[in-house]
């Protein structure tokens, strides 16, 4: 049984639907308090109302990931309506399709500044008050797509995604002197609204592709993160753990005995 995390700090930033949003009630459901961050304050505040409908506490924060002075005020409003934080879930990323002969610098810019430069930033505001806590602890939400497999159209997406872990690892030598792990969850297809508008035959011709026949849910990624969060993680730092119902394993349908 892992150690409860009652009284624990937690920022989780793109908290306001999707993944986000399932480590936010996850996490609240355990006994930490949960700072849900995202770019909309009013959708961050109706995912803190469901959390504190459901007996957690949780406070909405207003933040944008690719600004540094924006998360240095997240984290400093934080600390000071908690007391402190001892986890940060830097989950917040995007997206968007843009196939390799269209896509636009402002469109590759974007994607790594939301994924890969607001993961640094969460971490750079974060850190003051982790270093301070009784052992703080990082995990970022990488994906399969770029560190394992690819897709067509998400070539900016895939690379921001890569290069969160390889921030991670760095950081894992950096922060270790603090006794701050940083680790990462690396998802697969997850059934959120960020799929609603690819259509039945992405969602069918996923599920088949994957071994345990389902797409995940949140709360799949949700209890892999409550787990390197969790006091007994302790000896895991710049690891990763890939969550996405053997997706990954076989080399085609046919490995799954399928035609």
């Amino acid at each position: 049984m892992l150690t409860p995390l009652k009284d624990k700090t937690v920022v989780v930033t793109g908290a306001s639907k999707g993944i986000g949003k399932g480590i936010a009630r996850t996490f609240a459901a355990q006994g930490a308090k949960v700072a849900v961050v995202a770019r909309s304050l009013t959708k961050a505040e109706e995912t803190a109302a469901e959390i504190r409908k459901n007996g957690g506490i949780a406070h909405a924060f207003q933040g944008n990931v690719a600004d540094l002075d924006s998360m240095k005020c997240v984290a400093s409003e934080t600390a000071g309506t908690f007391g402190g934080i001892d986890v940060l879930c830097a989950n917040a990323g995007i997206f968007p399709n843009a196939p390799i002969e269209e896509m636009t610098g402002e469109q590759w810019d974007q994607v790594m500044n939301t994924n890969a430069r607001g993961t640094l930033f969460s971490v750079q505001a974060c850190l003051p008050f982790l270093k301070k806590a009784e052992y703080g602890r990082i995990i970022v939400t990488s994906s399969i797509t770029g560190p394992a497999t690819g897709y067509a159209g998400w070539s900016h997406y895939g690379a921001s995604k890569a290069a969160q872990l390889g921030f991670m690892r760095s950081a894992a030598l950096e922060l270790a002197r603090y006794s701050i792990t940083i680790n990462a969850v690396m998802p697969g297809n997850i059934m959120t609204e960020g799929l609603d508008g690819l259509g039945d035959h992405y969602l069918q011709s996923m599920t088949a592709s994957i071994p345990l026949k389902r797409l995940g849910s949140v709360e799949d990624i949700a209890y892999a993160a409550l787990f390197l969060a969790s006091k007994e993680a302790g000896y895991i730092t710049g690891q990763t753990i890939i969550v996405d119902g053997g997706q990954i394993i076989p080399e085609s349908l046919e490995a799954m005995g399928q035609t």
